[in-house]
């Protein structure tokens, strides 16, 4: 059964500077036909993205591979979990491929469920996705938007040489950028990502820019968990430490009560601050306010 959360209602009124018009109602509806007819799912509309709108009138989408169900429960996430998802459909790269070069994308973000039931954790179709894609045109950009390739019934030495060779099968394929969620502060990753690790995350990051230098590399942070501002920096320094050069800061939005509350707003000019901080720490790329989300502007 679902734990359920009592704090903030997320029917409470957003602030301000959380409502967004809906925007280019075309563009939505013609992304949601296409992934209707390719049987596929975007994380744009799993997540209730705000930006969508945006992204798909700009040419730029997120699809989530592997399926509608998740092998993790993070706390903060409304897409489905469970333990016994479905075989890998082979053939959604080619669906994938197909909705791609129909709506003309120029930048695509492919990210995945976590699929720890299969081997290489779903590793393979990723590149098996970007090779469909680049087969229609070479030319578009890809960027992924992996999970931690961690997990399995395996000694700790024997589970990182797995995670490094899953890693590696997907930075063989050359993605424009290799993207990694920490979601949150140290403190509060046991309660939001269940199942992962901070230091393991960091470590992967790392791992990625040893792995392939020229390949840059992501992280992105959800705000309002509970975290303090002090917090938020530590991370952004962790993340530098490893060499992360891109970064992207948001609000966390509650999807229903099944799901962590939003313990606190946070006001436009923390985000302008953070992001300045942000670059200040050396982050080449850095995207940093209210609705931000990983997606964001990636092809910026």
């Amino acid at each position: 059964m679902a734990t359920r959360y009592t704090a903030i209602p997320p029917r409470e009124p957003l602030p301000a500077w959380l409502r967004r018009p809906v925007g280019n109602v075309s563009a939505i509806e013609r992304v949601q036909r296409t992934m209707r007819a390719g049987q596929l799912h975007t994380i744009c509309e799993e997540g209730r993205c705000p930006n969508r709108a945006e992204c798909y009138a700009a040419g730029t989408a997120t699809f989530l591979l592997g399926g509608p169900i998740c092998t993790r429960s993070c706390a903060f996430c409304q897409v489905a979990k469970g333990q016994a998802p479905q075989p890998l459909d082979r053939s959604e790269a080619e669906r994938v491929a197909d909705a791609v070069e129909s709506l003309g994308l120029r930048y695509v973000v492919l990210t995945a469920v976590a699929r720890d039931d299969l081997t290489d954790h779903g590793a393979s179709h990723f590149v098996d996705t970007m090779v469909a894609i680049r087969r229609r045109d070479p030319l578009i950009a890809i960027e992924v938007l992996t999970p931690d390739f961690w997990g399995g019934q395996l000694d700790p030495l024997d589970a990182a040489d797995a995670q490094r060779g899953r890693l590696q099968t997907v930075l063989t394929a050359s993605p424009a950028c290799f993207n990694h969620n920490l979601e949150t502060v140290r403190r509060l990753q046991g309660e939001v990502r269940r199942g992962a690790k901070y230091d393991r995350s960091l470590k992967l990051l790392g791992l990625s820019k040893t792995l392939a230098p020229g390949i840059p590399t992501k992280s992105g942070l959800m705000l309002g968990l509970g975290e303090a501002e002090e917090e938020v920096v530590e991370t952004l320094r962790d993340l530098r430490a490893v060499g992360c050069d891109r970064v992207t800061l948001g609000q966390y939005l509650r999807p229903s009560l099944d799901h962590l509350p939003v313990a606190r707003y946070w006001q436009p000019e923390a985000f302008t601050r953070l992001g300045a901080m942000a670059r200040q720490l050396g982050f080449s790329n850095v995207r940093c306010g209210p609705l931000v989300r990983s997606s964001y502007h990636a092809d910026a």
